[in-house]
């Protein structure tokens, strides 16, 4: 087909007869799906979806980033939040580099996402043309890949089919993120081609024969245990959850970064298995004679490096519940596999009938003491990170979203802060299971914009927060803190990459390399982007900073200055240096 020149828009009657430029028709076709905002950097490859953006502003908009990975994050946030695919435009080659990181980070938290990319045109591709990349090597669809599927559109007539089939694939079985390639020509092109109707995903059903199995195994269990987690949960699944576990009196842990998948103030909550996990709790999981693992991976984060179910044959009897079918026997040989989705798993799971009695009801309400328990910690002096996260949560609204990149800082975050479960307010909990620095800060920003009623606090660290921190100027020139909600950033600062300090620490005492950093004055680069601010240092002042940040006015940040001592909530570099001088090193 020749590409036709983008012209200015057209009456119905003329379009009904030439067609609309496939740019135009692009935007139409994610209006259809639901879609009313997208993120993304400009680029010259795909100025006519920009222009269809603007054609039909009245019922979507398109949020101009500052960087590609920024607005990647975003739009994995948004798919977070929503449970249908976020939505990112970035241009080729430099701009889909920029955007992988937030790729990974979705294919590894099993986040539905579209990324849409230019491309050079079609009579220039295999000649490596001006940011030329090959998008299906680059992101390579397969288990270990960035994403599910990689499509390029090549003929304007089949582009509705094209952005049907991304939706849909993005949410299918296990969630997870999809790239669309788009020819800058492509793009210009005319077409009658209608967009096709809202995607809905199929729902796969666990077979009848496999729960009569499952609650055979729970009947013949003594030290059952539940970790619950992953991609597709909605509210209604996460009530079912919560129904099961009190009709069999159940323990139920979060996976790692899963925390608000179950509300953490039920007495049948055990805590988060992941980085940090509570002793006793670790102990318990080991112990169990019996774990459901419930939409989680069982990846090395939440089975603590596989030595809490030890692969490939653990020594619990395993009952692995998954969306999808190549999750299902990758690592562990499970007594029960169970491929289905969180909706129709929970609810099956609901029906399962429960005898009158079960015998681990003592050992459930014990595992919740001990959760209970691990919220008292030491006092730490001057400035007391336990009693920041306690502060946040007594002041800050229930629906509050919270959100972290990485770093040892969030220790303090996932065991201080009590997230309400999904079926109360969503998702509370916007945190990366990939572990990517940077990803707090572009995931407020997008929570605080598709929600402007609901607060957001995020914490990052120095480093982390370094890393996407320009998107506070996003946030401003869109008016983030217009609505009844607030945007606030608290900065935990300690001059260092703590989570490398901390393992330098322990593995070479006393030889720091390449883990120091130099900080900016936080609070006065907050004020540069238009955020108020203010500089913490004692424990005593938090409480008056924070309150004020919840004030009507412009998002804020706060300053948490930290001594470079203090790593962890639970460890300090004294503690590790004194273990490695006793092991020898």
């Amino acid at each position: 087909m020749t590409a036709t020149p983008l012209s200015p828009a057209t009456t119905p009657a003329t379009a009904a007869i030439e067609g609309r430029p496939a740019g135009h028709v692009l935007v139409e076709a994610l209006v259809a799906q639901g879609i009313d905002t997208a993120f993304g950097v400009p680029g010259e490859s795909y100025l006519a979806v920009l222009d269809g953006f603007h054609e039909h502003r009245e019922r979507i908009r398109f949020i101009a980033c500052r960087q590609e990975g920024g607005a990647a994050f975003m739009a994995e946030a948004q798919g977070k939040l929503s449970g249908r695919p976020g939505i990112c435009f970035v241009t080729r080659g430099p701009g889909a580099t920029n955007a992988s990181i937030g790729l990974h980070t979705a294919f590894q938290d099993s986040t539905p996402m579209v990324l849409f990319v230019g491309q050079v045109a079609s009579d220039q591709r295999d000649r490596e043309a001006f940011q030329e990349l090959d998008y299906r090597q680059m992101f390579g669809p397969g288990t270990l890949g960035m994403a599910k599927w990689v499509g390029e559109v090549q003929d304007a007539d089949r582009l509705p089919e094209y952005v049907a089939r991304a939706f849909h694939t993005a949410m299918q079985g296990r969630p997870g993120p999809v790239v669309l390639v788009l020819p800058e020509d492509m793009l210009t092109q005319r077409t009658r081609a209608p967009v096709l109707p809202r995607v809905q995903p199929a729902q796969a059903w666990p077979a009848p024969g496999a729960l009569r199995d499952l609650r055979s195994l729970l009947l013949a269990s003594q030290r059952p245990f539940v970790i619950a987690g992953g991609g597709g949960w909605d509210a209604e699944s996460a009530k079912a959850l919560q129904r099961f576990a009190e009709n069999w009196q159940l323990p139920v842990g979060c996976g790692f970064r899963f925390q608000d998948t179950f509300d953490n103030r039920h007495p049948l909550y055990a805590g988060d298995v992941g980085i940090g996990i509570n002793p006793r709790l670790a102990q318990r999981v080991k112990d169990a004679d019996l774990v459901i693992a419930l939409g989680v991976r069982l990846g090395e984060m939440t089975t603590g490096g596989y030595t809490l179910l030890t692969p490939p044959r653990p020594a619990q009897k395993l009952v692995h519940i998954h969306a999808g079918a190549e999750e299902l026997g990758r690592v562990y040989a499970a007594d029960l596999l169970l491929q289905a989705s969180m909706a129709t798993a929970a609810k099956a799971l609901e029906a399962l009938t429960a005898p009158p009695a079960v015998p681990w009801a003592d050992a459930a309400a014990a595992a919740h003491a001990d959760y209970e328990a691990n919220h008292v910690a030491p006092p730490v002096a001057p400035l007391d990170l336990a009693v920041v996260m306690k502060t946040v949560q007594r002041l800050a609204p229930p629906d509050t979203v919270y959100t972290n990149g990485a770093g040892n800082y969030s220790g303090w975050l996932h065991r201080f802060v009590r997230y309400h479960g999904l079926q109360h307010h969503g998702r509370t909990q916007l945190a990366p299971t990939s572990g990517a620095m940077g990803y707090g800060v572009p995931a407020a920003v997008a929570a605080a914009l598709l929600h402007p009623q609901r607060t957001v606090v995020n914490v990052a660290g120095d480093g982390d927060f370094l890393m996407t921190g320009q998107e506070l100027a996003t946030a401003t020139g869109y008016g983030a803190n217009r609505g009844a909600g607030r945007l606030v950033s608290l900065v935990v600062d300690n001059g260092s990459y703590g989570t490398i300090r901390m393992h330098q620490e322990r593995e070479y005492p006393g030889r720091v390399s390449g883990s120091d950093l130099y900080n900016p004055d936080f609070a006065a680069l907050a004020r540069a982007y238009g955020w108020r601010a203010a500089r913490v240092e004692r424990t005593e002042d938090f409480e008056p900073a924070f309150a004020q940040a919840l004030q009507a006015g412009a998002p804020m940040l706060i300053h948490l200055r930290l001594d470079s001592d203090v790593i962890t909530s639970r460890t300090t570099l004294s503690a590790i240096r004194e273990a490695a001088r006793q092991a020898g090193r």
